[in-house]
């Protein structure tokens, strides 16, 4: 059994020598903490040379026990250690020095931001670039345009959405009823609360609503779907085999949004008059009424412009979180990445181009 380190001191020449014999461990660390420190401490005048050549073995704690005695006495020196206490020294040593501080973050000009977005801008285009390409070239491309992935994004962005769909219309339907039901009784309009809602639903809230679905729910899907093929690296083994991404794993799903879209916006839309119906119903108004009033006052292109605009907020949404998807970077944080900018990419190009369809509708008299 090795024996605990002991401390002795002697005189040679002009300096002073500790030399330090045997296990310096944890245990004898702590014995020999004081006495080692103020034997350092000591005759500052005279230089001091610790003696490590006696050291059979040194852990952790007796190397903080070194240093501190390096720190003691300005100018000590070790001599004579074996090459495992050496290591463990310089271990110990390197695990003293204090990190660098970080570099201070310098805050963004608006110059910065105004080139990342044109450059996001370019990025977005060259994106549009590539869909437009792969549509222009998919007859020469049939086959890598596969119809069971087609079918299978029209089940996951479609079928499966269906029941949230119908409660989201409900939901909506009897909030705006029994919101503008309120201030329009004032007047005794009670009835053309029917006309602004069946209006509002059908223009604006029946295809932005269901494009947040869709967003939501398969947008960040699509996102991560094709995020996991990047990571894994499958998307650079279709391009190695001469399989184009974007005809085999964007255009079915732009296509099968695109086909969903005006039957999820028409559901949301029927949901939403049944909910206002059962309001303006409980309300003491007549479903025949009701009913007179919505055919009365919706016109035929409220109802066409509300599903032109549902397919193309669907395109633009299953656009966006494909590239989500191809965008996708490496490691464990990318798929969610992903999925974050597809859902939010998604929402904030329908709101744009809900109100660039606005102003177009305004002048044009639509």
């Amino acid at each position: 059994m090795a024996q605990a380190a002991t401390l002795a001191s002697a005189v040679r020449g002009e300096a002073r020598v500790l030399s330090l014999r045997g296990q310096l461990d944890v245990a004898a660390a702590g014995v020999l903490w004081t006495a080692a420190l103020r034997e350092a401490a000591a005759q500052p005048a005279r230089p001091l040379i610790i003696d490590l050549a006696g050291l059979e073995s040194c852990d952790t704690a007796g190397a903080a026990l070194l240093l501190a005695m390096e720190q003691a006495r300005p100018g000590a020196t070790f001599d004579g250690a074996h090459p495992h206490v050496a290591a463990v020294l310089e271990r110990a040593r390197a695990a003293l020095v204090e990190p660098p501080p970080p570099p201070l973050v310098k805050p963004v000009s608006w110059r910065v931001l105004i080139v990342q977005g044109l450059e996001r801008a370019g990025d977005g285009f060259a994106y549009l670039g590539e869909a437009l390409v792969a549509v222009l070239r998919l007859p020469t491309r049939l086959r890598q345009f596969r119809l069971a992935d087609l079918l299978r994004s029209a089940d996951q962005a479609g079928v499966r959405a269906v029941p949230l769909v119908l409660l989201l219309g409900l939901l909506m339907g009897l909030i705006l009823a029994f919101q503008s039901l309120m201030p329009m009784r004032r007047f005794g309009a009670d009835l053309y609360v029917a006309n602004l809602v069946a209006d509002s639903l059908l223009r604006e809230l029946g295809p932005l609503l269901a494009s947040v679905v869709l967003a939501g729910r398969s947008g960040s899907a699509f996102a991560a779907e094709i995020g996991t093929m990047k990571v894994n690296q499958e998307i650079d083994a279709l391009a190695t085999m001469g399989i184009d991404p974007m005809t085999m794993l964007v255009l079915p799903r732009m296509v099968a949004a695109l086909l969903v879209m005006p039957a999820l916006t028409v559901l949301l839309e029927a949901a939403g008059l049944v909910g206002m119906s059962v309001v303006l119903v409980g309300s003491g108004i007549p479903l025949v009424a009701i009913a007179h009033q919505v055919v009365d006052w919706v016109q035929p292109m409220d109802f066409y412009g509300g599903l032109a605009k549902a397919m193309v907020f669907g395109a633009v949404v299953a656009g966006i979180g494909c590239r989500a998807g191809l965008n996708a970077g490496h490691g464990p944080r990318a798929v969610g990445q992903a999925a974050t900018s597809a859902v939010v990419g998604g929402i904030v190009a329908t709101i744009v181009l809900d109100g660039v369809a606005a102003v177009l509708f305004f002048r044009l008299g639509l």
